[in-house]
């Protein structure tokens, strides 16, 4: 928000002291009168300190383009092991690497499976989410199986080169043997979002409403799971998960939550919740929490459809378990990175948006 700069002419009122024939000014009493007098005058003219400094406000520039500049469907995002942005796009089966600074997109990886699947206007699928591990880097994919018409694996593949990679999960096969007891209509599931654990991930299935566990050998687990309520983001700290959830179809306000929970622990405890549509959760500055609302779902749109555009917004976690909005409007928002102080925002459009001054006191 830019300061308004209001000019003021300041009158100086003279005062006229007329002798007091009884009156008797001591020395000491004249010396606290020019004093008092002199110290009016600085306070006066002096502009105070709070007034001469900018107020901080947070400040979003767009660092992306989108389409024009090669990020296409952008999903997922990650901090790479050299401090760039690795951003997943899954129409095209591509991992970019975004230069933080200057926004410079070049190819990482390509040649994974391509989305097959759009929903409500949107792709949904294909390479969703980006991780590293001993800086290597792993990349999910999801709705890409024959039960949804693909010829794929839905699952964790690791990237070996710039065109090569190896699946070292099968997480739809998983999904397809072990079923959840919530009602579902693709068996293999929806993965979301791919969280670096122990050595090994953690990926959430917006769709049959769990987190799983899995190593870099292939084994697949079930940490923990939820009736109907859509997780997505992730983050740990220490020995702490914390995950967001879009609610339920209409993604009411009410059901957008952060919650956390350990491993091992069959039930969750509500973090923050008032946020429309949450699709993802960070540490910030200051060990502060951050989560990602994608906005007002449409009326009447089927499950899995993008929220309104220009609906979304960062939010902050507080401590009452409520949300303070700290960005907005952002257009339809998918995943969120911190680097030092700044937020990194990125979009279904294939925009990333840089915003500095998150961490100013709201």
């Amino acid at each position: 928000m830019t300061p308004q700069n209001k000019d003021s002419k300041k009158k100086q009122n003279i005062l006229a002291l007329a002798p007091k024939p009884a009156m008797r000014v001591t020395k000491s009493v004249g010396i606290g009168i020019v004093l008092f007098l002199g110290a009016t005058l600085i306070a006066i003219i002096t502009p105070s300190a709070a007034s001469a400094q900018s107020p901080c406000e947070p400040t979003a520039t767009r660092l992306v383009t989108g389409l024009d500049t090669g990020l296409e469907s952008a999903k997922g995002s990650t901090v790479g092991p050299d401090g760039a942005l690795y951003v997943t796009e899954g129409a095209v089966g591509r991992i970019s690497r975004v230069d933080p600074l200057t926004g410079e997109v070049t190819t990482f990886a390509s040649g994974l499976p391509t989305a097959i699947i759009s929903i409500g206007g949107a792709i949904i699928g294909g390479a969703i989410d980006v991780a590293f591990i001993d800086n290597i880097a792993y990349a999910l994919v999801t709705l890409v199986s024959p039960d949804v018409g693909g010829s794929h694996v839905d699952g964790i593949y690791r990237v070996d080169g710039p065109d090569s990679f190896t699946v070292v999960a099968d997480i739809g096969a998983f999904n397809l043997a072990n079923p959840p007891p919530t009602p579902f209509v693709v068996p293999t599931g929806l993965q979301y979002a791919l969280q670096t654990y122990r050595g090994g991930f953690l990926v959430t299935d917006g769709h049959l409403n769990r987190v799983l566990r899995v190593t870099l050998e292939g084994e697949v687990t079930v940490s923990i799971a939820f009736d109907n309520i859509v997780p997505t983001g992730l983050e740990v700290r220490g020995n702490t998960v914390y995950m967001a959830e879009a609610g339920p179809v209409p993604h009411l306000p009410q059901d957008g939550k952060v919650v956390s929970f350990e491993s091992g622990s069959p039930t969750a405890t509500e973090v923050a919740s008032g946020a429309r549509l949450l699709v993802d959760v960070e540490f910030g500055p200051a060990n502060r929490l951050y989560a990602l609302s994608q906005g007002i779902f449409p009326v009447g749109g089927d499950p899995g459809s993008p929220a309104l555009p220009n609906t979304g917004a960062l939010v902050k976690v507080n401590g009452e378990g409520t949300f303070t909005v700290i960005t907005e409007p952002l257009d339809r928002p998918t995943s969120l990175e911190f680097i030092g102080n700044t937020a990194y925002v990125v979009n279904l459009t294939g925009e990333i948006w840089k915003i500095d001054g998150v961490s100013c006191p709201h």
